[in-house]
Parts: C-alpha cells; sequence; structure tokens
C-alpha cells in the first residue's frame, strides 16, 4: 500500500473532523510492519453545503483530484466516513461505466465507516425550513441536492445500489470493501426535538442496515396463473460484503464517534481491513466479522444512566429496514395504495407481534416509496433477555415469531374502465425470508392493471351514438 486517501461526510466544513484518526492509523501500521507512511496519507477537502452541488459534482471533483495525486502505482486505498462512502462507490460506478471520462487510478480496499449506503431517515429533516434556517446563520446552505440522494428510498440511492445487488462481486476483480459501523447512538448528543438521534438500531444518523451492503432485491409480481391477483416473490442478494459492528461506536463526536474517536477497535478493525490481500483472506475476515457481529448481538443490553432516576433500558435488537416501492406492471406509481404486513394463517394484519414497526417514513418526493424499519428479533422470535446484573432477573420474556408472514396491498382505485385490485403474496411465501438482521432489502411491489375493454371498441353500427359513460366490460387478459 502506497497512498490512503480519507473521505469525509456531508456538511463538513473543517478537516479536524478527521480527529486523530490518520496519525493514529499511520502510527499503528508503522508499529505492526504495514508500509504507511505520513507523506502516503491524504485528507480530503469537498463541498456538500452548497445547494447547487450534486453527488455527480464531487464524482467529478474526486475523479480530478486524484489525477492530480500523479500516483506512481495508479493505486489508492480509501477510508470514508458517511456520505463519503457512496460518494466513493458513485465514483466507481462512474469509472466502470464510462471509462473514457474518468482516470484508471485503481481502487483496491474501500474502507467506508458508517456509511449512509442506502441514505438516512435524518435527510429529510435536514432540507426542513428550520435545518435552512440553522444553516443560514452559520454562513452555509444545508446542502440540498446531496441531502436529496441521501434521503432513504431515492432514485439515485436506489440506482447505485441495485447496481451492486445484480453487479459482479467486486472481490473477484481485486477489489475489497467494508463496511464498519457503530451499534447505538451517543446519549450525550441526543436532540430531544428530534428522536431519530437517539435511534436504537442506529449509530445516532445512519441506521446500521443502511449502512450495510449485504442487501437484497426482491420483487413481487403476478406470477401463478390460478389467481391473478395473488402476487409471487422473487429475491436476488447482493454479492457478500465484509461488515462489522464497533461496539459502542457512534456516527459523530469525539468521545464515540466512530472516526473522530479514533477508539482501538476502530483502528484494528480498519488495519485488518487493510491486510486483506486477495479472495480468500477476504472471505476469511467476511467470516470472522459474522461471528463477533453475532457476540455482540448476544450481548445487547445498555442502560443509559438517568441522573436521579432509575436508569433507561435499551435492548439493541437486530433490525432491518425495508425499501417499498408501489407501482403497476405499466410502471405507473400508485401512491395512495395501502401496503400491509400481516401475519399467521389466514394471514390478518391484526396478528403481527407487538413492537415489530420502529418507523415508518415516506419519500418527500416520491410518495409511493416508504421506508419501514422494523425489529427483526421481535419478527424472528427471540430467546429471554436476562439482566447482565443479575441473571435470574428477566428484562423481556421470549418472543415468539407469528410467520409466516404476508402483505395485502390496497389501491384507492378499485372500479373504473382502467384500475387495480387488491392483491396479496402467496401463502408459500413468508416475507421474513426476505428480511436479514442490519440489512436492507429493496422491494418492489408490482401491480396487476386491470384494462377492461370499454377502453376501445369497434362497432358496425353508422347511426351517430354517445358513449360518454362506456359499459366496461370484461378486463382485457
Amino acid at each position: 500500500m502506497t497512498t490512503l486517501v480519507f473521505v469525509h461526510g456531508w456538511s463538513v466544513t473543517h478537516t479536524s473532523t478527521y480527529g486523530d484518526l490518520p496519525a493514529r492509523l499511520q502510527q499503528r501500521a508503522a508499529a505492526e510492519g504495514l508500509p504507511l507512511r505520513i507523506a502516503d496519507l491524504w485528507l480530503s477537502e469537498y463541498v456538500s453545503f452548497d445547494d447547487a452541488v450534486t453527488m455527480a459534482d464531487l464524482v467529478r471533483g474526486f475523479d480530478r483530484a486524484l489525477r492530480e495525486l500523479h500516483l506512481h502505482d495508479a493505486q489508492f486505498a480509501c477510508i470514508t466516513h458517511s456520505t463519503g462512502g457512496p460518494l466513493v462507490r458513485e465514483w466507481l460506478r462512474a469509472q466502470r461505466e464510462r471509462p473514457a471520462i474518468h482516470s484508471t487510478i485503481r481502487l483496491s480496499h474501500l474502507v467506508m465507516l458508517a456509511p449512509a449506503n442506502f441514505g438516512s431517515a435524518l435527510a429529510q429533516l435536514g432540507k426542513s425550513s428550520v435545518s435552512r434556517l440553522q444553516a443560514w446563520f452559520q454562513g452555509i446552505e444545508p446542502g440540498r441536492r446531496i441531502l436529496d440522494w441521501l434521503e432513504l428510498g431515492s432514485t439515485e440511492s436506489l440506482s447505485l445500489n441495485l447496481d451492486h445487488i445484480h453487479g459482479d462481486d467486486p472481490a473477484d476483480a481485486g477489489q475489497f470493501l467494508f463496511v464498519l459501523t457503530g451499534d447505538r447512538p451517543d446519549r450525550a448528543m441526543y436532540d430531544h426535538i428530534n428522536s431519530y438521534t437517539g435511534e436504537d438500531g442506529s449509530d445516532g444518523v445512519v441506521r446500521i442496515a443502511a449502512a450495510n451492503l449485504n442487501a437484497r432485491h426482491a420483487v413481487l409480481s403476478k406470477g401463478r396463473a390460478e389467481n391473478p391477483d395473488t402476487l409471487s416473490l422473487n429475491v436476488r442478494r447482493a454479492p457478500r460484503s465484509a461488515f462489522k459492528l464497533i461496539a459502542g461506536a457512534a456516527h459523530s463526536g469525539e468521545r464515540h464517534g466512530i472516526m473522530a474517536a479514533a477508539t482501538t477497535p476502530t483502528i484494528d478493525a480498519i488495519l485488518r481491513c487493510l491486510r486483506v490481500f486477495d479472495r480468500n483472506s477476504y472471505a476469511e475476515l467476511c467470516d470472522a466479522f459474522a461471528v463477533e457481529n453475532a457476540a455482540r448481538d448476544r450481548d445487547r443490553v445498555e442502560f443509559e444512566p438517568a441522573g436521579p432516576f432509575p436508569p433507561r433500558l435499551h435492548i439493541h435488537d437486530p433490525c432491518s429496514l425495508l425499501l417499498v416501492r408501489l407501482t403497476d406492471e405499466t410502471d405507473e406509481p400508485l401512491t395512495d395504495a395501502r401496503f400491509l404486513l400481516q401475519a399467521g394463517t389466514p394471514s390478518n394484519p391484526d396478528w403481527m407481534p407487538q413492537g415489530f414497526m420502529l418507523d415508518r417514513q415516506a419519500h418527500s418526493h416520491a410518495r409511493h416509496v416508504i421506508a419501514l424499519f422494523l425489529n427483526h428479533a421481535v419478527l424472528a422470535g427471540s430467546e429471554r433477555i436476562g439482566d447482565p446484573r443479575n441473571s435470574r432477573k428477566t428484562l423481556r420474556a421470549a418472543l415468539d415469531a407469528h410467520r409466516p408472514y404476508g402483505a395485502l396491498i390496497q389501491p384507492v382505485d378499485l372500479e373504473g374502465l382502467v384500475h387495480h385490485a387488491i392483491a396479496q403474496t402467496h401463502p408459500a411465501d413468508d416475507l421474513l425470508d426476505l428480511l436479514g438482521p442490519h440489512e436492507t432489502t429493496v422491494l418492489d411491489v408490482v401491480m396487476p392493471r386491470k384494462v377492461h375493454e370499454g377502453v376501445f371498441r369497434l362497432i358496425r353500427s353508422l347511426a351517430p351514438r354517445d358513449f360518454r359513460h362506456p359499459e366496461p366490460g370484461p378486463t382485457i387478459p
């Protein structure tokens, strides 16, 4: 390794955001025999706080900056934070798709710290009038175009991630991607006006599942001929990526921030990533991280001090992010359709387990795109959670799964010449199979479009005929 580039996140205005991470990483690397000198470290300064700047603009700027390094081996490794992860991934895609325009410099290792790969629930709030006013007082803009990319379910973020899910495995080409993310918010940075900053299942800014690249793309569409209003499920899984939870780390902050705090666990994990040199060593690290994540999930109890009052209990259950896009077979958005999860046999929305839904957020511009934040442990069932201070005390009783899980889709236009019908998943399909703990699933629901033959008829009568109120007739097969 000869060059290491650091790329910060959204709305950063000072390189102090990197904290001691570059220096501490160089010191540890030198002590352990990794050839990394201070002269090989480069810190990014990019502008995301200008409303005119887009992700594509930043990709162009990043490409130009890399060219000016004049790397003697035309290769580098990269450590990113937050929005820096998607930015570098967008550059990698542009490099693949438009090689004549972008440089041929090769990225060997991409280590993403708390990346907003699927966006952040906070992006909508960052575009609010209050946030814009606060940014104005600070002499900057909120960076609206970048926040558009970061909104959960945005067209741009889904395009990048679906390309990844359906694309080739980067590791087969000797390009290694890693995600390291904190497992809880920094309680001292909790914003009492915005509960997302203290949301369990996140690091206070980015949900764990939204950082993870081990994602799925599922499609619910018309399948079995015996019932055209029953939707069948098809699922595609992304290439396996290295993913590790850093226990106790948060998104930002000098004390617990995964980058600024530069704790020993974070430094250790980064160095393990940088030591990967081939497909086999990458697979071994993926396996090791999975074992360590499972151990963290078993030790999921946190007691938050509350001054003179009893401590607040947090059970850090594995969660799943489900991004639902509701369209019909002509790709028309169904903005007013209801998407309901249901459980049991026969399926019933009232039988979903208590506490399964943590949050629901519709896209601000595309109302047919909905982000559902789900407690995977509640859906899958969970063992009894005991008090680590007293093993005989139960903090939460064992939870039973209510499988199988299905979906019911209720359009608003149930009649007319052109309309949609109520549809549901096939009883043989269990939606829990497409949800992974700490993972994101993009679910495309493609509804059948009912077109009746009354939209177009041929008649023989030459006499004048008023057809302002046509009979719909049967549906066109």
